[in-house]
């Protein structure tokens, strides 16, 4: 029988590019794997492999005003060797820190795009391999570029990632993973070959030089790897297709626009967002009376149309004439309140405005068990501190049903986790597990960092002993055609949508804990980013001193009385059999009798909660007599528990005997044990060590002689 295969498989397109970044090799393949995406390379960083494919829909989509845009992050379990959790065993939704890494690719691949492209777009970034060493998220990030960059989909790219540590005073690109484990910055940086285009970073109290620094040694390094991606492009890049424009007519919006300026203007002009969309009703009216039948398409454009001149309005207020919506000057703070102590029965919480932006974060404090589970690719198992978000409707004052929570939520959640992190302290300190959970109740910009600010007044109303008060605050940007620009603080929901940045940053006195950057342009200068850092230190400064310290100057003594009481302590390892006993019965029993709550390490660390201290006291006492070990010399006082002919057994400790030979009982010889004693008389007893057969000795006659 002749072979039913022609010839064997050849990849007449396959190509291997390679690259040495940070020490380790950098490898892109192309032309082999996922042919029929727009644009696809398989990217190996070390022992990292993520595959990357982008694709686009042949025609836009109609009735947006919007690119439709998806980048998902798509762990594999096997990558690390593991197999998934739950009862389906494979992979489910993405996890936390998926949601995560896709927004941080989202966001420096978005404003890259053109603004008239309406063509849906996916980005799909499969982690099929991980190297502690080297960073999935850099990997996919810069996969993602180049695969977009070598399709034939329109962009403006192409971008490069830099992860950046500091690991004893020095700045480390890419560092490995034992580094990343000392370091005392997670910088994730990506860049076109001019600009700065996204920064995310977690921080243990870094001081603005030194960010600034390692952000500039990330544009460097980035600007090198942007010549080999470049190389790429020239050899295996696509034409980019033709798209038919999605921009409004121009000459529709310059007449209608003229026609509505003058009402805009003033409907914009107040710092209340309720007035102003009040105001904007009848406005939008006289512009459907007026043109629907000129232009009949105009009602399903009406939003972007409205967009486009408010947008122009403010733009033009906070360019030429340094005039913001709310009146406020270029570096002023909306008027500030916080409240702590707000809800009777909660472990701790705090209420935190800024102008009509509101945020009320509430603590609860649990058992170190009641941790929360990771499964992922990476190396992190479980998380004692958890911030949760939340934005319901109401606080925007949009009729909208609750659902789960979004990206958005999960990123701004994850953000205020990130900015608390180097203040908390340590499990040993205090060994709780930290729940916080921010309810935006009004919304009117930088409600990510009104939830920082609301972490601090909720955590030190629950008597977590925070090693200092954290803020948050937003520096804005205004751009021209030619190149000048001007920045603002704190921005709200209008500076956000109509402006072209949202530069958050986090942290303390002494330095920075967070920062996240959204861009609307092609990127950030050195001197916006110096500026930025500098604005925004000023700010969280004056936060702190008159707002949050005012409200409550240190963390309270003690935790609140509905919290549970914890206590921790150590024993041997080989004594936690003992504590737990054959089928846990020992341990049940003292939490039957005490009421506390027993979690037990594998290094002998026990944590102990109970409603109050007497309880936790008495576990701890139980446990304390279970592992109890006598010290040679030492004397202890102990009832007779039983009677032999050739001495008598002694509970030293509760749970713990020890037996006296008869020659040891009385300075003098006797006859039989029942002469001198008998069961429940409580004597004094001196531990001599351990006999010939490995049992312990006491002795009643050398008690009475010490």
């Amino acid at each position: 029988m002749s072979n039913p295969i022609s010839s064997p498989m050849e990849f007449k397109n396959y190509k291997v590019f390679k690259y040495t970044y940070a020490g380790r090799p950098l490898v892109i393949e192309t032309g082999k794997m996922a042919g029929l995406a727009n644009g696809s390379v398989l990217c190996r960083y070390g022992d990292t492999v993520v595959l990357c494919c982008a694709t686009a829909s042949e025609k836009p989509r109609d009735g947006i005003d919007f690119l439709p845009l998806s980048v998902d992050f798509d762990e594999r379990m096997y990558a690390a060797g593991k197999i998934p959790g739950g009862y389906l065993k494979r992979e489910g939704k993405p996890s936390e820190k998926a949601v995560l890494t896709s927004r941080v690719i989202d966001r420096p691949i978005r404003p890259l795009f053109p603004k008239d492209l309406r063509n849906d777009v996916a980005l799909t970034l499969t982690v099929m391999s991980v190297d502690y060493d080297c960073s999935p998220e850099i990997t996919a990030m810069i996969g993602a570029s180049i695969a977009l960059s070598i399709s034939d989909i329109p962009w403006n790219g192409p971008i490069g990632g830099a992860f950046m540590g500091l690991v004893d005073g020095e700045i480390i690109l890419n560092p490995t993973y034992e580094q990343q484990k000392k370091s005392d910055l997670q910088l994730t940086v990506a860049a076109s070959m001019e600009k700065v285009v996204m920064i995310e970073a977690g921080a243990n109290e870094v001081d603005d030089d030194t960010m600034y620094n390692a952000i500039m040694k990330a544009h460097e390094e980035i600007k090198d790897l942007l010549q080999f991606v470049n190389g790429i492009i020239d050899e295996v890049g696509k034409p980019k297709f033709d798209y038919p424009s999605c921009e409004l007519d121009h000459d529709m919006f310059d007449e209608i626009f003229a026609f509505c300026e003058k009402d805009v203007m003033d409907a914009l002009d107040t710092d209340d967002k309720n007035v102003r969309d009040a105001k904007m009703v009848p406005v939008k009216d006289a512009i459907l009376e007026k043109f629907t039948e000129k232009y009949p398409e105009l009602p399903g454009m009406m939003d972007e149309l409205v967009y486009k001149i408010q947008k122009k309005i403010v733009r033009r207020w906070l360019l030429v004439d340094k005039k913001r919506v709310d009146g406020r000057r270029m570096d002023q703070i909306r008027p500030l309140g916080s409240e702590v102590g707000v809800l009777p029965r909660t472990h701790g919480s705090g209420l935190f405005t800024r102008g009509q932006t509101q945020v009320l974060t509430v603590a609860t404090l649990g058992t170190l068990s009641e941790a929360q589970m990771l499964d992922g690719i990476d190396s992190e198992t479980s998380k004692r501190y958890m911030h949760h978000y939340n934005m319901p409707g109401f606080s925007t004052g949009e009729a909208k049903p609750v659902r789960s929570p979004g990206r958005r939520e999960i990123g701004h959640g994850a953000l205020a986790e990130r900015s608390l992190i180097p203040v908390l302290p340590s499990e040993e300190e205090f060994p709780y597990a930290i729940r916080l959970v921010s309810d935006v109740v009004s919304s009117n910009g930088s409600t990510s960092q009104g939830s920082v600010c609301g972490s601090t007044l909720a955590l030190m109303d629950a008597g977590v002993p925070i090693k200092a008060p954290v803020a948050g605050i937003s520096c804005g940007l205004i751009t021209a055609e030619d190149g000048s620009w001007d920045t603002m603080l704190d921005i709200q929901g209008l500076e956000d949508f109509y402006g072209d940045m949202d530069f958050k940053v986090a942290g303390t006195h002494k330095g920075i804990t967070s920062i996240q950057m959204d861009l609307k342009v092609d990127g950030l200068t050195p001197a916006i980013i110096r500026k930025a850092l500098e604005m925004t230190h000023i700010g969280r400064d004056y936060i702190i001193d008159e707002v949050l310290l005012k409200a409550i100057p240190a963390p309270r003594a003690e935790v609140s009385k509905y919290a549970p009481k914890m206590t921790s302590m150590k024993i041997d390892p080989d004594k936690i059999r003992e504590v737990i006993g054959k089928g846990g019965a020992v341990i049940q029993k003292i939490v039957a009798d005490t009421g506390a709550k027993i979690d037990i390490e594998d290094d002998g660390t026990i944590h102990i909660a109970a409603v109050n201290g007497e309880q936790a006291a008495a576990a701890k006492a139980c446990i304390d007599a279970i592992v109890f070990e006598p010290e040679v010399g030492a004397i202890y006082t102990g009832t007779v528990t039983g009677i032999k002919e050739f001495g008598c057994f002694v509970e030293y400790a509760p749970g713990k005997e020890g037996m006296v030979h008869i020659s040891k009982i009385a300075p003098r010889r006797i006859e039989k044990v029942e002469d001198v004693l008998k069961l429940g008389d409580v004597v004094k007893v001196k531990y001599i060590g351990l006999d010939k057969k490995g049992r312990m000795d006491f002795s009643i006659k050398d008690a009475l002689e010490g």
